[in-house]
């Protein structure tokens, strides 16, 4: 077994305020799933804090594209370079967010490392950009898009490596089943798109299967998951920015995830989106902590 290795990265830098003077709570999930214990329920050694920039986003305004950019091109190369020394190490890096901006961190450590493949298990395809929406502004609901070389620059092209990963190469889990204008896009990149229905239809675990058996590729040097807690349905995981109804039961999540990260082939997992300010007695935390450790458990 790989050495597991917990890595916090608390930036909320890639969501809208929740309300005005506030800033998104999503940068408390590493510490409440610390709480529970996960360091020592998965056998992991300590791999510290990426410390984020300030949540600052000035006189941004809606249309001026991506707000905190600066910021989050920082904050990516930061997290990127810890992400590549883990996965260089042969170690297995348990990244704890934060947004889903943080994956951008993984996927450009990886890029830098080779060619890897992305199975995203969220909500929505967070692949909002500027070719499809006018409401550019945050990276968190737009991460899928900014990794396969959509948008703006400074955030899609760090080091001269667009696309970070190639559409062939992503995987799309847990969609809810009526966002049909995205799958409808997607379907014509020739990206993957399995919703929560989907799902049910065939089975977590025979999907999982089958996807870590797509991805061992001569091609790939291998791949990452993320996960976005807003993939649970909202009555047992409330604490989120966009509780959609209709999302997966935690039996089927830990269905899903255990055969991808029990592949030889994934080489880490990012956890994103909880928000413990919403959250007040712990229980969607302790049960997003349970998932994680019930799908690194052998089967």
């Amino acid at each position: 077994m790989r050495t597991r290795v917990i890595l916090d990265a608390p930036s909320n830098l890639g969501l809208r305020p929740p309300a005005p003077g506030t800033v998104p709570g999503c940068y408390k999930l590493a510490g409440a799933l610390r709480e529970q214990r996960i360091v020592q329920r998965l056998g992991a050694l300590e791999g510290g804090v990426v410390v984020p920039p300030r949540y600052d986003r000035g006189d941004w305004r809606e249309g001026g594209g991506v707000f905190n950019a600066a910021a989050l091109a920082a904050y990516t190369v930061k997290l990127a370079d810890r992400i590549e020394r883990h996965v260089r190490a042969g170690e297995f890096p348990v990244v704890l967010g934060g947004d889903c901006s943080i994956q951008l961190g993984a996927s450009l450590a990886l890029r830098r490392l080779g060619r890897y493949g992305l199975a995203a298990v969220d909500a929505s395809a967070d692949f909002r950009h500027p070719g499809n929406s006018e409401r550019i502004g945050a990276a968190g609901g737009e991460e899928m898009a900014l990794a396969t070389g959509r948008g703006q620059d400074d955030l899609t092209n760090l080091e001269g490596l667009r696309p970070y990963v190639r559409d062939e190469d992503v995987r799309l889990f847990g969609n809810r089943d009526e966002f049909e204008d995205d799958r409808s896009e997607l379907a014509a990149l020739k990206i993957p798109v399995v919703t929560v229905g989907d799902i049910r239809e065939w089975g977590p675990d025979a999907l999982a299967r089958a996807t870590a058996q797509a991805f061992e590729i001569p091609e790939l040097d291998g791949f990452w998951v993320h996960l976005d807690a807003d993939v649970l349905d909202p009555s047992v995981m409330p604490a989120v920015d966009s509780p959609d109804p209709d999302g997966l039961l935690p039996d089927e999540l830990v269905a899903l995830l255990r055969p991808l990260l029990g592949s030889p082939h994934c080489v880490g997992l990012n956890v994103t989106i909880y928000d413990p300010d919403l959250d007040p007695d712990g229980t969607a935390g302790a049960l997003l902590a349970d998932i994680v450790v019930s799908a690194f458990a052998e089967s």
